[in-house]
Formats: structure tokens, sequence, C-alpha cells
């Protein structure tokens, strides 16, 4: 398919697709005459996945490139790749103040006292530590069991990623819904619990009827 068929298959505008060809994100099109390229399923799959974290997930075109070269490289573990996945959607946007030690050291041995393996670099350690210190900034020292309703909920949804992904047969495609749940997940997990939030208030603290 020539590039004008390419963004309409894959329903983007052309030029998004164009602007994905600059940076660098889609690999180059067969070329078939001087000035005519060809494009194929492999691209309006890439294109899609380009749109995903760049234009839903928010990741920035160099975090972008980082996720697209981990699910190019030949032989990669799926670990691997999901480790860079995670370091892409943690990256931070605006400047923050790291966490303090005393509340990184609270996410890390929560995750420990539930057999959670991980490695110290982990973003999510850095992402929940800072969290920590926002709420005991305004007083709230998020309680041991406030925190462990919090560590149900992400053990709850990580166990759906990964069982999500045992019923994909395709490498390629393995990895892609592991790259794409993963920056994509947080807004999934944040939109519903904004859901749940309504809901627990509704129930919780009722609006007095008018009448």
């Amino acid at each position: 398919m020539r590039v004008s068929e390419l963004a309409q298959r894959a329903e983007v505008p052309l030029s998004a697709v164009k602007y994905y060809q600059r940076e660098g994100l889609l690999p180059a099109g067969v070329r078939t005459a001087p000035n005519q390229v060809v494009y194929d399923e492999a691209h309006v799959r890439r294109v899609r996945l380009i749109r995903a974290l760049l234009e839903i997930g928010g990741l920035s075109v160099s975090a972008t490139k980082e996720v697209i070269a981990a699910l190019d490289a030949d032989g990669a573990p799926l670990a691997e790749t999901f480790q860079v996945a995670q370091h892409a959607m943690s990256a931070r946007r605006t400047q923050e103040s790291p966490a303090s030690e005393a509340a990184r050291g609270r996410v890390e041995a929560l995750a420990v006292s539930r057999g959670w393996c991980f490695t110290d670099d982990n973003p999510g350690i850095e992402a929940a530590a800072r969290a920590l210190d926002g709420l005991q900034a305004i007083g709230f020292g998020a309680p041991d069991d406030y925190l462990n309703a919090y560590a149900d909920a992400a053990a709850s949804a990580a166990a759906a990623d990964l069982q999500a992904l045992t019923g994909l047969e395709e490498p390629d495609a393995v990895a892609e819904l592991m790259l794409v749940g993963t920056v994509l997940g947080d807004p999934l997990f944040a939109g519903l619990r904004r859901l749940a939030q309504q809901d627990a208030t509704h129930n919780l603290f009722p609006v007095p009827d008018p009448e």
C-alpha cells in the first residue's frame, strides 16, 4: 500500500504518519520506483503502536524511540522489554524533588512483605514514594491498611496484565501488548479508580434530597 492508504488503514492523519517518519519512529517502506514507496501490514501495526504510545500514553518522542527499539531488538527477553516500558512511562515530565529515603524504605518494605520480586531501580518505588511524601505533606500518614488496599488492587491489575499476555501466541503481539498495556494501564487504572471513587463517595456521603 502507499503512504496515503497506510494512514487510512491505521486510522491516523497522513500528516501524523509523515511526522512519525521524520522522527525515525516508523521503519522505511520498500522503494519500488524512484518516486514510489510501498508499505505493508507491519507498518499499519507500527503506526497504531506509535499513536498509542505518543498520543494516548503521553510518552515523549525520545521515550517512544526507546520503547520501539526494545521491541525491535532481536531475542531480547520480555522482562527486559517490560522494564524499558516501565522506565519510559515513569520518566519525569517536569522537575520533581526526589522522594525521601523514609518513603522509599516504606514502599520497599511493603513490596518485600508481600513477597514481590523487584529490583532496586524499579521506577515504581520512586513514584509511590513521592506519592507518600505528598500525602505526608498534607498531614496524611497513609496507614498500613490504606497502603495494603492499594497493593491488593495493584496485584490484581498486574495479574490481569499478565493473564492477557498468555492468550497470545505470536512473540511480536505479546511484546506489543506488554508495551502498550504498560503505558495505557496507568490511565485505565486511574480512570476506573475515579469512577469507583464517585460511587463510594455517593454511598458514604450521600447528597441530601433537596425535597
